[in-house]
Protein backbone atom coordinates (compact mmCIF):
# COMPACT_ATOMS: atom_id res chain seq x y z
CA UNK A 1 0.00 0.00 0.00
CA UNK A 2 3.06 2.45 0.66
CA UNK A 3 4.57 1.79 -2.62
CA UNK A 4 1.31 2.44 -4.02
CA UNK A 5 0.74 5.36 -2.56
CA UNK A 6 4.35 7.35 -3.79
CA UNK A 7 3.34 6.35 -7.01
CA UNK A 8 0.41 8.60 -6.55
CA UNK A 9 2.63 11.16 -4.63
CA UNK A 10 4.95 11.26 -8.23
CA UNK A 11 1.70 11.05 -10.45
CA UNK A 12 -0.49 14.02 -8.79
CA UNK A 13 1.38 17.07 -8.43
CA UNK A 14 -1.71 19.37 -8.51
CA UNK A 15 -5.55 18.87 -8.05
CA UNK A 16 -6.78 18.68 -11.53
CA UNK A 17 -4.06 16.00 -12.03
CA UNK A 18 -6.90 13.75 -10.13
CA UNK A 19 -9.13 14.06 -13.26
CA UNK A 20 -6.22 13.89 -15.94
CA UNK A 21 -6.09 9.99 -14.68
CA UNK A 22 -9.85 9.66 -14.82
CA UNK A 23 -9.63 10.34 -19.20
CA UNK A 24 -11.33 7.64 -21.18
CA UNK A 25 -12.74 6.51 -17.74
CA UNK A 26 -16.53 6.58 -16.14
CA UNK A 27 -16.65 9.59 -13.06
CA UNK A 28 -19.37 10.32 -10.66
CA UNK A 29 -19.82 14.20 -11.04
CA UNK A 30 -21.86 15.81 -7.98
CA UNK A 31 -23.61 19.26 -9.59
CA UNK A 32 -25.41 22.32 -8.19
CA UNK A 33 -29.10 22.19 -7.93
CA UNK A 34 -29.00 18.11 -6.56
CA UNK A 35 -28.00 16.62 -10.16
CA UNK A 36 -25.78 13.95 -10.14
CA UNK A 37 -24.01 13.18 -13.53
CA UNK A 38 -22.03 9.45 -13.86
CA UNK A 39 -20.29 9.30 -17.27
CA UNK A 40 -17.27 8.87 -19.52
CA UNK A 41 -15.03 12.13 -19.15
CA UNK A 42 -13.61 12.80 -22.55
CA UNK A 43 -12.15 15.95 -22.34
CA UNK A 44 -11.77 18.92 -19.51
CA UNK A 45 -10.37 22.08 -18.69
CA UNK A 46 -8.46 23.99 -15.81
CA UNK A 47 -12.52 25.75 -15.51
CA UNK A 48 -13.76 21.97 -14.83
CA UNK A 49 -15.83 22.35 -17.96
CA UNK A 50 -16.08 18.88 -18.85
CA UNK A 51 -17.03 16.62 -21.95
CA UNK A 52 -18.73 13.35 -20.50
CA UNK A 53 -20.09 10.18 -22.98
CA UNK A 54 -22.45 7.80 -22.29
CA UNK A 55 -23.87 9.94 -19.58
CA UNK A 56 -26.62 9.01 -16.81
CA UNK A 57 -27.56 12.30 -15.18
CA UNK A 58 -30.08 12.02 -12.03
CA UNK A 59 -32.05 14.59 -10.92
CA UNK A 60 -33.73 15.11 -7.13
CA UNK A 61 -36.28 17.34 -6.46
CA UNK A 62 -38.33 18.21 -2.85
CA UNK A 63 -41.83 18.73 -2.51
CA UNK A 64 -44.10 18.95 0.61
CA UNK A 65 -47.73 17.35 0.56
CA UNK A 66 -49.56 19.90 1.26
CA UNK A 67 -52.47 17.36 3.31
CA UNK A 68 -49.36 15.79 5.01
CA UNK A 69 -46.78 18.14 5.43
CA UNK A 70 -44.48 15.22 4.34
CA UNK A 71 -40.84 16.00 2.26
CA UNK A 72 -41.69 14.09 -0.84
CA UNK A 73 -38.28 13.10 -2.51
CA UNK A 74 -38.03 12.18 -6.48
CA UNK A 75 -35.58 11.21 -8.21
CA UNK A 76 -35.80 11.34 -12.38
CA UNK A 77 -32.84 10.01 -14.55
CA UNK A 78 -32.45 9.86 -18.41
CA UNK A 79 -29.46 9.13 -20.75
CA UNK A 80 -27.62 11.20 -22.93
CA UNK A 81 -25.02 10.21 -25.41
CA UNK A 82 -23.05 13.50 -25.25
CA UNK A 83 -22.69 16.14 -22.32
CA UNK A 84 -20.99 19.79 -21.87
CA UNK A 85 -20.91 20.60 -18.13
CA UNK A 86 -20.08 24.05 -17.74
CA UNK A 87 -17.54 23.97 -14.82
CA UNK A 88 -19.45 26.42 -12.74
CA UNK A 89 -22.26 24.20 -11.77
CA UNK A 90 -19.61 21.45 -10.62
CA UNK A 91 -18.95 20.45 -6.72
CA UNK A 92 -17.31 17.44 -6.53
CA UNK A 93 -15.69 14.88 -8.65
CA UNK A 94 -14.87 11.20 -8.00
CA UNK A 95 -12.77 9.49 -10.25
CA UNK A 96 -13.15 5.41 -11.06
CA UNK A 97 -12.38 3.11 -7.98
CA UNK A 98 -8.83 1.94 -8.65
CA UNK A 99 -8.04 -1.59 -7.25
CA UNK A 100 -4.79 -3.02 -8.16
Amino acid sequence: IANNYTILQIIMEEPLDLIRLSIDERIYVKCRNDRELRGKLHAYDQHLNMVLGDVEETVTSHEIDEETDEEIVKKATRTVGMLFVRGDVVVLVSPPLRTS
